[in-house]
This record gives structure tokens, C-alpha cells and sequence, in this order.
């Protein structure tokens, strides 16, 4: 197909959502009606790099499920409400015309999910396939936007959901881990590393609770809580023990000889969602786990075992030539 009739395909699967899209796809750009504040945010990813489309595991659908899911989680780490999204993708020769349309058509479910629009985009050849995403989300007032830069002493630090699941499901598919698990918990292990769901649910309670500071666990809670610690510089005291597990993580860490709460500290790509808000605020929102406090002293996290004593753990750190996902660790 050409891309013209690529992009007029493209119209048939995609649909508005709400009233804010004045004009979208068929014109130069689109025009949104804007609320007082826009939140924005991009993610890319690309094969190889942040997934491998060689594994016979893996489809085109993921990709394009998992590369909204990923930029949508940073609006529902700022606790924003969802609008729109752009997808520029870059498609290689041997990607054919229904895998395009599979990728594109799986964004458009999430979209859907999400009560997001995708309102544009791009279509480019490209000698490996990539997807970028902006996203744009939407607020009335800024003090309704959540940060990371605002945790104070005394509140206390919670997680939305289980951690470990994406890093496990990496494993089953790197490596072919938890061949012994049950062939339900192995795909549940999968998609949790596929295809990961935005917290916008359980961001909007913590938003009308009055959460002080709130990021998505994209990197490894190691390395997240830590950007909250350096922006509200603070210490984040958590308790290993209280790391909540996602089923299988505790037989596929045994199978690699892994602590697994350290290997779920550490995996990434849960995007749960962390938080620190005073106790009695957190009570009022649904399924939150308490793991640990915010304190006074050096801006870091200090990670706890059961004997007490401090365990050193880091999550994924960024490199200058791009932001390999756990698919490629």
C-alpha cells in the first residue's frame, strides 16, 4: 500500500474522543480546544533496542500497544488527564502492509481504553522499525499536576500494584524462563512485559487525595524513587520486605538464583505508579501498597533488608545513545 492509502486506512480505524479535536487526521495539523494547562511528554521505541520483533513471541500488535502504553504512563505519572496522541512510525521493507495496520490498530484499542485520541502522526521508511509517541494531557489548574519534586518528611511512600511481573516476562521471553509455571502465569508474565496498561485509574485518586510527589516505574523502582529523593531532596527509606510481588516472580527468580525483591526493585517496565503522600491521604485511594517513608538526610533511597541493615541496589540508568529497555538487558 501507499502511504496515502496507508493514512486513509488509518482514518477508518481511528476515532475521536471527546470534543476537543476540531480537525485531526487529513489536514497539515490537527487543532485540539486546549485546557489552561497542556502536559506532554514523548517515548520512542525501537526494534532491537527496546523490543525484538525476531522473537516469534513478540508482534507487531505489541509494539504497537507498548509504545502508547509507555508515553501515556508519563501523563498518568503527573496524574494528568488524557487527550491525545502522536504516532510517527518508521517501517522498515519487510514489514508488511497488515503488520502496519495490526500495530496501528492495537494503539488505536488502547487509545480507545484510555479515552485517548490519536489525532496525527507521521509515516516514514526506515531501515529498522521504530514508533515515537508524543502525548498530550490535559489540566485545568497546575496545582492538579503531580510531580516529583514535592515529597515532604513524614509522608509515606506507596506503590499502585505488584512489582516484577515485566522483568519475570522478560526472562520467559529472552531466556525461556518458567517453562515449570503454568502456561496461564506464563502468559500473564508476557504480556505484563507487552503489554503494560497506564495507572490513569489510580493516578486520579491520588491526585484528588492530594498526593505530594508521583512518578511511574518505567526504570526499575531503584532508579525512580530515586529521581523523587533528588527533586524533593529527601531520603526515601523503603522495606524490601514490603515490595509487593507479582505472581511468578518468586519461582522465576529461583530459577535465576535472584533475591525477588531485588529483582523486582530492580527489573522496570512495571509502570505502576510510586507515591508519597501522609497515610491517612492514602487511605482514600484503592489498592495502594505501603513500602517504606520519606525522611530527612542526603537526597537518595536507602533500601532496607529484614536484618535492617541497608542493601545497594540500582535500577536501569540511561544511556547517552538511547534508553535500551529491559527487553535488551
Amino acid at each position: 500500500m501507499s502511504e496515502r492509502s496507508l493514512i486513509s486506512a488509518f482514518e477508518k480505524l481511528f476515532a475521536q474522543r471527546g470534543n476537543r479535536n476540531v480537525g485531526w487526521l487529513g489536514d497539515d495539523c490537527a487543532v485540539v480546544r486546549s485546557k489552561p494547562y497542556c502536559v506532554t511528554s514523548v517515548d520512542s521505541i525501537v526494534d532491537g533496542v527496546h523490543f525484538r520483533l525476531e522473537n516469534e513471541r513478540v508482534t507487531a500488535a505489541d509494539v504497537g500497544h507498548k509504545a502508547l502504553a509507555a508515553a501515556l504512563s508519563d501523563l498518568a505519572a503527573m496524574a494528568a488527564e488524557p487527550g491525545e496522541a502522536y504516532i510517527a512510525l518508521g517501517i522498515p521493507d519487510d514489514f508488511s502492509d497488515s503488520d502496519v495496520l495490526s500495530l496501528v490498530a492495537s494503539a488505536e484499542a488502547l487509545a480507545e481504553q484510555s479515552a485517548v485520541t490519536i489525532a496525527g502522526g507521521d509515516l516514514v521508511r526506515s531501515p529498522t522499525l521504530f514508533c515515537s509517541v508524543t502525548v498530550t494531557g490535559w489540566s485545568d489548574l497546575p496545582e492538579q499536576i503531580i510531580g516529583r519534586g514535592d515529597a515532604e518528611v513524614g509522608d509515606h511512600i506507596y506503590v499502585s500494584g505488584p512489582l516484577g511481573a515485566a522483568a519475570a516476562g522478560l526472562q520467559v521471553l529472552e531466556n525461556g524462563a518458567g517453562s515449570e509455571l503454568p502456561a496461564a502465569l506464563t502468559e500473564a508474565l508476557i504480556a505484563a512485559q507487552l503489554r503494560p496498561l497506564p495507572r490513569f485509574d489510580c493516578a486520579r485518586q491520588l491526585r484528588a487525595a492530594g498526593a505530594n510527589a508521583l512518578i511511574d516505574i518505567s526504570d526499575g523502582l531503584a532508579t525512580d524513587a530515586a529521581e523523587i529523593a533528588a527533586r524533593s531532596a529527601v531520603t526515601l527509606e523503603i522495606e524490601l520486605n514490603a515490595i509487593p510481588l507479582a505472581d511468578g516472580v518468586a519461582q522465576i527468580t529461583a530459577e535465576l538464583g535472584r533475591d525477588p525483591a531485588q529483582f523486582a526493585v530492580c527489573g522496570g517496565e512495571d509502570y505502576e505508579l510510586c507515591a508519597c503522600l501522609p497515610a491517612a491521604a492514602a487511605a482514600q485511594v484503592d489498592g495502594l501498597t505501603e513500602i517504606g517513608i520519606v525522611t530527612e538526610g542526603p537526597a537518595g533511597v536507602r533500601f532496607l533488608g529484614s536484618d535492617g541493615k541497608q542493601v545497594e541496589l540500582h535500577g536501569y540508568e540511561h544511556d547517552v545513545g538511547g534508553k535500551p529497555s529491559a527487553t535488551t538487558r
